[in-house]
């Protein structure tokens, strides 16, 4: 298991595949598989069966995991999306020195 440079919560910037360039925010973190789940970004449509009488099945979009390489973090004080670096445990933009 790899220490992930992202949190839930967290501000990304897709750098490849289809959602190129779109900035979302993290829902779900996976450290244990390397992904990440970004609101709004690589929609897949699903068919779901009604799991109860009278609920209604049919086609719902959900957000698809991401692997954690194809995100980069947008730093919430220069607003660019930035590596990240570490220094006494906090994770810190590698372009202005903003902790976070």
């Amino acid at each position: 298991m790899s220490k992930m440079f992202v949190k839930t919560g967290d501000t990304v910037q897709v750098l490849s595949g289809k959602s190129k360039g779109v900035r979302g925010e993290v829902i779900a973190v996976s450290p244990k598989e390397n992904k990440v789940i970004v609101k709004k970004v690589q929609v897949v449509t699903k068919h779901v069966k009604p799991s109860r009488m009278g609920e209604q099945g049919g086609l719902v979009e959900v957000e698809s995991a991401l692997y954690a390489s194809k995100v980069q973090l947008v730093c919430p004080k220069c607003g660019e999306a930035v590596r990240v670096g570490r220094k006494d445990g906090l994770r810190v933009c590698k372009k202005c020195g903003h902790e976070f």
